[in-house]
């Protein structure tokens, strides 16, 4: 009904007219949810205590364009770089979700996303569910899903456990990758100044060296490249025994 409505003014006004008038509403409309979500971030991180995990509603619907900072979309894309057409994946520390639903289930099969919070369990399933994305509670120190995946994809929680939790956790997931896989992710480097960065960090990184070690001792070939912001400065990691982003034999690049 609206639309036929549209074409009918169109018809008196002409498009330009009535196209003005719907972007208009858009942008009032986008302003709105600006708001609401700048106002939910606020008292997020704003009171204590802060969350183990972030909404990334709020980074788009105010947080990009206040501050123009794409990182926490370079996640998604930069695990995706690695994952084949109908893979299958594993998502450890899944938080709300948002890279499960929007990045990775476009390309996979079938993802396994799983986070020790049942808050964050909750929020994923209600809002960025997908078809072929399965959101379970789970400790992935001690219950760390079976079978064997294509790519499993630490993101941004690394930082969560200490040193001897990573180790164990890294010689797990080389149990449950597949030949030819990849272990990937995004962590942060430590401040200069030695202050974590979250009450909830266990281990920060002091650089590109200190986390590499993690995994070299579990597989053949292994990538960490930094990427840097005013307000952050990251590390993303991959790790597998065939070939990685950027190396001549990678099957998804050419090098001459």
């Amino acid at each position: 009904m609206r639309w036929r409505i549209y074409l009918l003014l169109v018809k008196i006004f002409g498009k330009k007219k009535v196209g003005a008038y719907i972007k208009q509403r858009s942008y009032n409309m986008r302003e709105k949810a600006a708001r609401a979500h700048r106002e939910q971030f606020n008292f997020d991180w704003g009171v204590a205590p802060p969350p183990e995990w972030h909404d990334h509603y709020c980074d788009l619907a105010f947080q990009w364009h206040e501050t123009r900072i794409p990182f926490w979309v370079e996640r998604g894309i930069f695990n995706l770089l690695v994952m084949e057409a109908g893979c299958k994946v594993l998502e450890l520390c899944c938080g709300d979700g948002f890279n499960a639903c929007h990045f990775y289930s476009i390309r996979a099969s079938k993802v396994v996303s799983v986070d020790f919070d049942s808050a964050a369990i909750h929020h994923a399933l209600r809002y960025n569910h997908a078809p072929n994305v399965q959101f379970t509670e789970a400790d992935i120190r001690t219950q760390m899903p079976e079978g064997l995946f294509s790519n499993i994809i630490w993101d941004g929680s690394i930082e969560h456990f200490t040193p001897e939790e990573i180790d164990a956790v890294v010689a797990t997931t080389k149990s449950r990758i597949a030949p030819g896989g990849v272990l990937s992710g995004y962590t942060l480097k430590e401040l200069e100044t030695g202050t974590k960065q979250l009450v909830h960090h266990e281990y920060e990184f002091k650089s590109k060296e200190d986390l590499k070690r993690f995994f070299v001792p579990h597989f053949k070939n292994v990538l960490v490249f930094e990427t840097k912001y005013p307000s952050r400065h990251n590390f993303y990691f991959f790790a597998s025994d065939d070939a990685l982003p950027f190396d001549q034999n990678w099957k998804y690049g050419t090098r001459k």
